[in-house]
């Protein structure tokens, strides 16, 4: 981290933004929550980053044990980037802050990725919408494949094809719209299985009440 200025101040609140508090460095770790990906898929993920400040951020997080580098594949064998033990730690941390965040006033609307739209999920679900529901369910976003799961009122989720109860197959925007919209779930949506699963599902994240 040479050249960065310090804080000069031992809280630990300063000493954790020494190592995330840059711009976009928070939002490169979002983009790791899940597992790696390959440097092309973060900067899809984070369009309004230039590739240049993207890998400035990369090796910043490095250099302070958050993320590392390693070999992804197949089909084809190339270079990537995860989280160390270290970096998963703060995952916890993003979905406190996401939901704090998801209560102030929306600005220019625009896009989420489909790794936001899943911390998202993470923010906003509600155990008492989801009452005693215990169901599994696959969102499947493109080439984006998740298995999440709903039980003793605790919501879950990993990226991953294992059978569901119900599978919706759709993309982010649409899923967004569904959840946070209240778009009808025949609105660009194909699910297999269990649709009755399907729609208790998308009504366990409400919107959060804009605190102004």
């Amino acid at each position: 981290m040479a050249g960065k200025r310090s804080y000069d101040d031992p809280c630990g609140v300063a000493r954790a933004l020494q190592l995330v508090g840059e711009r976009w460095a928070l939002l490169v770790v979002r983009e790791l929550l899940l597992g790696p990906k390959r440097f092309t898929d973060l900067s899809r993920g984070l369009p309004g980053m230039s590739q240049n400040v993207l890998s400035q951020r990369l090796r910043e997080l490095e250099e302070a044990g958050i993320v590392r580098r390693r070999r992804l594949g197949p089909p084809a064998s190339t270079g990537g980037y995860e989280l160390t033990e270290r970096g998963a730690e703060l995952e916890p941390v993003l979905v406190a802050l996401g939901r704090w965040g998801s209560r102030a006033p929306l600005g220019t609307p625009g896009e989420l990725s489909v790794d936001a739209l899943i911390l998202a999920l993470k923010t906003t679900f509600d155990p008492a919408a989801a009452g005693e529901l215990r169901a599994s369910v696959g969102l499947w976003l493109g080439p984006d494949r998740f298995h999440t799961t709903i039980g003793d009122r605790r919501f879950a989720v990993t990226r991953s094809e294992a059978a569901a109860d119900a599978v919706l197959h759709t993309d982010a925007k649409t899923l967004r719209g569904l959840v946070f919209g209240g778009n009808p779930i025949d609105d660009g949506v194909r699910v297999d299985g269990d649709r009755s699963v399907a729609a208790r599902f998308v009504r366990c994240f409400p919107r959060p009440t804009p605190v102004v």
